[in-house]
């Protein structure tokens, strides 16, 4: 009640300087305690304030719809579509050739002659000793027909005169000793008639017949061995002898390959080779030309090659302007398989865990960035197809994803433009 009064005015002037002095500290206080208040709120709303989130730059790319192809990819040798290599059927010096490396042929076009003097005499000699043979036959087939035609003509004869007497002697106009005689003379003209028989079978005489006609065809062949032609149209690509050389046994005197299409051969693993099949698309990339040439699967090879344990694929192509030289290198591409409408993400974008799990960065409405497991496909250049896990549209980080943490704030950069070439 002192203070009150003392603000009012109403306290006593003896009481005045004390009283004035004791105001003056409760106002202190009273102030002091005010600020007090005011720091504390102060402090805490800013420790109540959130430190600001830190924002990683990222690029990012969307989940696309598209096709996909599952292309296996190797090396392969090429070989000609078909070759021949050659060989002369008889050891004889070149009499003459027709054709040089490089000269287009026809299947049946005459490329070289061996000599045929001695093979011609061959022939001749051959066509005597068939010309004998005949004859002979046919002197004895003659004389054996004759011979069986008098031996039948005496035991009809025989056999009627012995029937006549048979006749009589029921009738008793003949003796038995009649009947006995027809009988000898029938016995007689029966063995002569078997006889003639047994000589007509003419075996030994067409034997020779055909031996002698075996040795004309053998003569006759050797010399048409000696006139040399091509099994196939192609291109001759090598004559490794010139003419009056003898080539030794077994050597080829003219290569032809048909380089109008090429094969090429190639390795592949048993998992890879499994999924191919005859008639899928392929194409040849020849070495440095750039230009892929369309080609198909011919052959998978039903078995592992033992020493390698692969599988050999063969792809044949067209060959334009023979430009695909048998025996190179080329690249080789097979689609075993083609996906249409499959979502596809850049291969930058999958995160591969220890496990062999695998899981992207997909960034969600609120450009945050968590990891999402995903399911995968067929790889092709430098794009995946997803499985599961992701949807058309979706946002996945492609770079900056390594050491991301689960939730991350992110914000994609955007690319620098590519500059425009001055005219």
């Amino acid at each position: 009640m002192a203070f009150l009064d003392l603000e009012k005015g109403n306290i006593p002037s003896s009481s005045a300087h004390t009283a004035s002095s004791s105001v003056v500290c409760r106002r202190f206080v009273f102030a002091a305690f005010v600020l007090s208040l005011m720091l504390l709120a102060m402090g805490c709303s800013s420790s109540q304030e959130k430190e600001p989130v830190p924002l990683v730059t990222v690029k990012a790319a969307a989940v696309k719809i598209q096709t996909i192809e599952n292309e296996i990819s190797t090396d392969a040798i090429l070989y000609p579509h078909d070759q021949a290599a050659i060989v002369p059927k008889v050891t004889a010096p070149i009499k003459k050739l027709y054709v040089t490396r490089g000269s287009r042929v026809h299947a049946g076009e005459v490329l070289a002659t061996i000599e045929e003097s001695d093979l011609k005499g061959a022939l001749t000699e051959s066509q005597g000793a068939y010309q004998q043979a005949e004859a002979t036959y046919n002197s004895a087939l003659q004389s054996a027909e004759h011979d069986l035609k008098i031996a039948k003509e005496q035991f009809d004869a025989a056999q009627s005169v012995y029937d006549s007497r048979v006749s009589l002697y029921k009738q008793g106009a003949a003796s038995q000793k009649d009947v006995q005689d027809a009988q000898i003379a029938l016995s007689q003209t029966s063995n002569q008639y078997g006889l003639a028989q047994k000589q007509y079978n003419l075996k030994s005489a067409e034997g020779q017949l055909t031996s002698a006609k075996g040795k004309l065809a053998a003569a006759q062949a050797q010399v048409d061995y000696s006139t040399i032609v091509s099994p196939i149209d192609g291109v001759v690509t090598d004559r490794p002898f010139f003419a009056g050389e003898t080539p030794p046994a077994g050597a080829p005197i003219l290569t032809v390959m048909d380089l109008s299409k090429v094969v090429a051969r190639a390795y592949l693993s048993a998992a890879q080779a499994a999924q191919l099949h005859v008639g899928d698309a392929a194409a040849l990339v020849p070495g440095g030309a750039g230009t892929e040439i369309e080609g198909k699967v011919t052959v998978v090879s039903p078995a592992l090659d033992p020493n390698s344990t692969t599988v050999q694929v063969w792809v044949e192509a067209v060959n334009p302007g023979g430009r695909l030289k048998p025996g190179s290198t080329v690249g080789l591409k097979i689609v075993a398989s083609t996906v249409k409408d499959a979502l596809v993400v850049p291969v930058e974008a999958i995160l591969t865990a220890s496990d062999g799990a695998t899981s992207v960065m997909a960034i969600g409405q609120d450009q945050a960035a968590y990891r999402t497991s995903v399911k995968t496909g067929i790889r092709q250049e430098g794009e995946v197809q997803v499985l599961s896990g992701l949807k058309a549209g979706d946002q996945v980080v492609t770079q900056g994803a390594y050491g991301l943490t689960d939730g991350a704030k992110v914000t994609i950069s955007t690319p620098a433009a590519e500059p425009q070439d001055k005219d």
